[in-house]
């Protein structure tokens, strides 16, 4: 059957994911890793080797993709006005990050908040802050931070609270070596400075209610 809409693909497959890489960048780290892989003692040109340097290049740039992305921008261009001044909460947000001291990931959850004062935000948005901060060499405290001004500077909310919980490898595979070890981070500002505000986001994040 001829397609009705020829400007959509007959093919079922046709939604592609495609990531783009500077080429300059690609080409230095390959070489760059190409040298790493070759002073570690192994020989980058046997089979399982040949293409690992442009794997890892092209892995670091996905990585760190947050340092061409503007997080504030991505919450401007979703807003809308809304009277609205109930806390709005989005937990247990994934987070992949790597830790700028080692560059070793840390990976775990990150909970948001933040009370509306005239506007709202697109939810999705909220973990794509969170997605930009972290997708950049970072230690966790800092990340806690970024968040939370992000939210501040653009909505203007009543307050905003982030907690991170997270696990870093640079603990448990080298150093100390502690498996089971999680660092939690949190940052507040306005309503949820005040005790019972604060109280009311920690009990709420930690509560099971599909049950």
């Amino acid at each position: 059957m001829e397609n009705k809409y020829p400007e959509i693909s007959n093919d079922k497959n046709f939604y592609r994911k495609v990531e783009h890489y500077g080429d300059n960048v690609l080409e230095t780290l390959t070489g760059n890793y190409h040298s790493i892989i070759e002073s570690l003692g192994e020989d980058p040109q046997r089979d399982g080797l040949q293409k690992t340097p442009e794997r890892i290049a092209k892995a670091m740039q996905f990585l760190t993709q947050g340092y061409n992305q503007d997080a504030e921008a991505v919450v401007r261009g979703a807003m809308f006005m809304e009277e609205c001044s109930e806390m709005v909460i989005v937990k247990d947000i994934e987070i992949y990050s790597m830790c700028e001291h080692h560059m070793l990931p840390f990976f775990g959850r990150a909970h948001v908040a933040y009370i509306p004062n005239g506007h709202i935000v697109g939810l999705s948005k909220i973990a794509r802050v969170v997605d930009i901060y972290a997708r950049r060499l970072q230690v966790q405290e800092r990340l806690t931070q970024q968040v939370v001004h992000c939210l501040q500077n653009t909505l203007n909310p009543i307050g905003v609270a982030v907690v991170i919980e997270a696990s870093h490898l640079c603990m448990m595979m080298r150093g100390v070596q502690k498996q089971n070890s999680v660092t939690t981070t949190s940052a507040f500002t306005g309503q949820f400075q005040e005790v019972q505000t604060r109280n009311e986001f920690i009990s709420l994040i930690a509560a099971n209610l599909s049950k």
